[in-house]
């Protein structure tokens, strides 16, 4: 397989991280889950229960029964909860969509839930957040457990389900002076899981998410990283069509070989065009987009990045200049199967 625009996904990767239809297959029946051989931290709860075909923790939100959840996260004129909760309103009547998931990024230190997810929670939005991580030798070896138990702390009061993305793309080069390796990573993930379980923060489900470009790439070895099915919740990647317009189904497939070895449901943590490129290009990755979707129904959930960039890396996300993506991404809105609604919330919600 040819070598993908690395150099111009990790430029963009690194902006994120600062700045931050045919018929639907028949229902997905995962194989016998495979085994990391490494003792678990965590272990799945009595809740634990198939869903939808898929083996779930009991943790976090109930799968849509049919469909995905479609969300975004948009990039606001005001650094406010009300700018936030306000910018995926107008990006929802811009595109006609009915966004289920807001999505919210967090760096290493943030003190979250906050005012943001609050302000989300009381619009009705099923949440992720993506947090970023510190050196995870320093995690492994105990450094941060209390900034990690105050986390759990915080999410099991928030009291509601929701996504969480640890440190997203840790595949990516950039990241190898704090990610250092694999099995740091991996030693990483299961003391913060493992203090979460401790805690009872049950209502958290771990997303993983690497950069599709780490299976493009055999030299990125995303897979490597992965903490094994005891571990996630979700599978994730993020994918962009970069300068070369790189096709949506010709990334994702090296992904999802990955992922129909692992029951899990599967969600794309970010996905949007990025270059203007030529005429009909941007439409013509959504609507490919949209078919993919629809054909893999272990994808349950997808989450656009809708962000305009002057400085360099230069890119623009947005449809506010381009006609011709705002009709395909209308299209995919459009459809029922990119309408599927938030899970029930629990009687007593947030606290």
């Amino acid at each position: 397989m040819k070598r993908f625009h690395t150099a111009a996904v990790l430029l963009l990767g690194s902006a994120l991280a600062i700045t931050a239809c045919s018929e639907p297959a028949p229902n997905f029946v995962p194989p016998p889950a495979t085994s990391s051989g490494a003792a678990p931290t965590a272990t799945p709860t009595a809740a634990a229960r198939p869903v939808d075909g898929l083996r779930t923790t009991g943790r976090g939100p109930e799968l849509p029964d049919k469909g995905v959840w479609l969300g975004a996260w948009v990039k606001p004129d005001w650094q406010t909860p009300e700018g936030r909760v306000e910018a995926l309103a107008g990006f929802a009547d811009q595109t006609r969509g009915k966004f289920t998931l807001a999505h919210m990024f967090h760096d290493w230190e943030d003190d979250f839930p906050g005012p943001t997810e609050h302000a989300f929670q009381a619009t009705g939005k099923l949440q992720m957040i993506s947090w970023s991580g510190a050196d995870t030798r320093s995690i492994r070896d105990g450094v941060y457990d209390q900034l990690i138990r105050q986390r759990a702390e915080k999410i099991k009061q928030f009291g509601v389900p929701l996504m969480l993305r640890w440190r997203w793309e840790m595949d990516r080069p950039n990241l190898k002076q704090s990610v250092h390796s694999a099995e740091d990573y991996i030693a990483a993930w299961k003391r913060i899981r493992g203090i979460f379980t401790e805690v009872g923060a049950t209502n958290a489900a771990f997303v993983w998410c690497p950069h599709v470009q780490g299976f493009v790439d055999s030299s990125r070895d995303a897979a490597a990283y992965y903490p094994g099915d005891d571990q996630v919740d979700w599978l994730c990647t993020d994918v962009y069509p970069g300068k070369e317009f790189d096709g949506f189904a010709e990334q994702m497939d090296t992904f999802m070989a990955f992922a129909a070895q692992h029951p899990r449901p599967v969600v794309i943590g970010e996905f949007g065009v990025t270059y203007p490129g030529a005429p009909g290009q941007r439409g013509a990755w959504l609507r490919e987009a949209g078919d993919y979707v629809k054909r893999h129904p272990q994808i349950k959930a997808v989450v656009y990045f809708a962000a305009k960039q002057t400085t360099k890396p230069v890119y623009d996300s947005t449809f506010d200049d381009d006609p011709e993506g705002l009709t395909a991404i209308r299209e995919l809105t459009a459809d029922p199967w990119f309408a599927a609604p938030a899970p029930p919330v629990p009687a007593h919600g947030p606290r």
